[in-house]
């Protein structure tokens, strides 16, 4: 773990528990697992973010804890169906400052999400090109993998460049799919799992831009679902940056369901996005 860009705590108090990310890369403070004292717990997280610059905080709610969470100011952002182990992560939100919470790019963002679903929603993807093959990664594959990342994306929430970090997802059970030609990477994704919940993010998908006309993520994408399905995980997920039309369509075709977007959620590319919800149900 690379903790210049963040570091998960596990936070032990009297009257709660949680599992937070100190996110430094991105000013944000993530609480994906709690329980106890919502009240004490806030206290904690008024206190914490007073300390460090942080200026957003997202709580993974349980939906029976949606109502404390307004109570203390957070807002509805959107939801994370079946989550916790079936039962839904409800996204509440807070903002220390206003220019992390307004968003430049909101009403185009909704007009790419409405070009989106006007698209056809098979899930069927083409045929792979005959020049290209798929496998799933190796820790062999980190270096190359990380080179792909560099060469994608210049900024980038977690330091997917790293070809140590990359090696060290995969040892805690990350797992990767790549698409090859002429036997080197040109596109990857990656399926995050939570063995706690049994979820999983599908994330880090990048294609090389002379490569991205063939639809190459959309298999690598239904193959990681049929890897989840195989581990008995069925709740799929993904976080698509709002302003790509391509990524946006992909989890759309796939069969995937919009459930929210996050303001000014993470850094990529050269600045703060909004980042689309994206949900699927394997099981079904």
């Amino acid at each position: 773990m690379n903790t210049a860009y963040y570091e998960n705590r596990k936070i032990q108090q009297p009257q709660f528990r949680a599992d937070a990310c100190f996110d430094y890369y991105n000013e944000r403070l993530r609480i994906d697992d709690y329980r106890g004292n919502v009240r004490v717990l806030v206290e904690w997280i008024n206190e914490t973010t007073a300390i460090h610059p942080f200026q957003k905080v997202i709580i993974k709610s349980r939906a029976d804890d949606v109502s404390y969470w307004l109570q203390y100011g957070f807002i509805f952002e959107g939801e994370f169906s079946s989550y916790f182990n079936g039962a839904a992560a409800i996204a509440m939100c807070k903002y220390i400052s206003n220019d992390r919470r307004n968003s430049g790019y909101w009403a185009e963002e909704d007009n790419i999400l409405k070009k989106v679903r006007q698209l056809s929603n098979s899930n069927l993807p083409n045929q792979l090109p005959v020049e290209y093959n798929m496998r799933m990664a190796n820790e062999q594959d980190a270096k190359e993998l990380a080179e792909l990342y560099g060469i994608v994306f210049e900024i980038y929430p977690t330091p997917m460049n790293d070809p140590q970090y990359v090696r060290e997802m995969m040892q805690a059970g990350t797992l990767f799919c790549l698409v090859l030609h002429n036997g080197k990477i040109v596109s990857a994704a990656s399926a995050d799992i939570n063995s706690t919940y049994h979820n999983a993010e599908i994330t880090d998908c990048a294609t090389l831009i002379e490569h991205r006309k063939y639809g190459l993520m959309k298999h690598l994408v239904e193959q990681l679902e049929k890897e989840l399905f195989m581990r008995n995980i069925y709740c799929s997920y993904s976080i698509a940056r709002a302003l790509s039309f391509g990524m946006n369509a992909v989890f759309y075709q796939r069969g995937y369901t919009y459930t929210g977007r996050l303001a000014n959620n993470c850094k990529i590319f050269d600045k703060f996005e909004d980042m689309n919800i994206w949900v699927k149900d394997l099981s079904r």
